[in-house]
C-alpha cells in the first residue's frame, strides 16, 4: 500500500491533468509519486518543490525533474511541449518584482499545460507610466493573469483598461497593514472594475488553470 493515489482521469474529466502540490511532503514520498509516473509513462506537474527537497533526491529523480526552475520552485516528469506548439493567449503581468515568483509559478503551469507563457514584470500602479506604456502589449491577450501584494490596485486598474477578463492572484508581499495578502485579496474581491476573477493567495498555479480552462473554450 502507498500512502497516495494519483488521479489520472483527471484531464479526461476536466482537461487538466494531475498535479503534486509538494509543500509538507518529504523528499522519500516525492520519490514514490514521481516513480509511479514514470512507471506509468504519464506526465505530472510537481509544484512548491524546494530546492532543499530536490537536493535530497537520489541522482535518477534529479535527473527525471532536470527542467527544475527555483524561481516558481516547479517541474515536471515527461515530456515537454515544443516551442512551436505552445499555444497563445495568456499573459501575466506582475506588478513587481517581489511578485515574480508567483507570477513564475503560473508561467510554469502555463508552459506544462502547452500555453505560451510571456510575464511582464514591474508594472505596478506606484509607477502608472511602466503600466500605460506595455498597455498595448498586454491588450493583445485574451486572458490576462495579474499578481500583485500590497494593497492590490494593479487589479482594478487594469481591468479597467483592457477588454480581457483579468485574473487578480493576490501575493502575500509587503507588510504591516498588507497582512500577507489579505489586503490584495479584500481588493480584488471588492473591485469596482467589471471582470475581475480572483484565485486565493499566492494561487499562482489556480489562475493559469483558470485562464487554460477560458481559452480552451472560447
Amino acid at each position: 500500500m502507498t500512502d497516495f493515489e494519483i488521479d489520472w482521469e483527471r484531464e479526461r474529466r476536466t482537461g487538466i491533468p494531475e498535479a503534486v502540490l509538494c509543500a509538507s511532503k518529504s523528499a522519500s514520498q516525492i520519490e514514490a509519486i514521481l516513480a509511479a509516473a514514470a512507471s506509468a509513462g504519464r506526465r505530472l506537474l510537481f509544484t512548491r518543490l524546494e530546492p532543499a527537497v530536490i537536493e535530497a533526491f537520489d541522482p535518477e529523480s534529479r535527473t527525471q525533474l532536470d527542467n527544475y526552475d527555483s524561481l516558481s520552485r516547479t517541474a515536471w516528469c515527461g515530456p515537454s511541449f515544443a516551442e512551436a506548439d505552445l499555444k497563445p493567449g495568456v499573459g501575466i503581468v506582475a506588478a513587481g518584482t517581489s511578485d515574480l515568483p508567483i507570477a513564475a509559478e503560473a508561467a510554469r503551469t502555463l508552459e506544462f499545460l502547452g500555453f505560451q507563457a510571456p510575464v511582464i514584470a514591474d508594472v505596478g500602479v506606484a509607477g502608472l507610466w511602466r503600466l500605460m506604456r506595455r498597455l498595448d502589449e498586454i491588450r493583445a491577450y485574451r486572458v490576462v493573469i495579474a499578481v500583485a501584494g500590497m494593497e492590490g490596485a494593479l487589479f482594478s486598474v487594469l481591468a479597467g483598461l483592457i477588454d480581457a477578463p483579468v485574473i487578480a492572484v493576490p501575493a502575500s508581499v509587503g507588510y504591516g497593514v498588507s497582512a500577507g495578502g489579505m489586503a490584495a485579496l479584500h481588493s480584488a474581491l471588492a473591485s469596482c472594475a467589471p471582470g475581475v476573477l480572483t484565485v486565493n493567495i499566492d494561487n499562482g498555479f489556480g489562475a493559469a488553470v483558470a485562464a487554460a480552462k477560458i481559452v480552451n473554450k472560447i
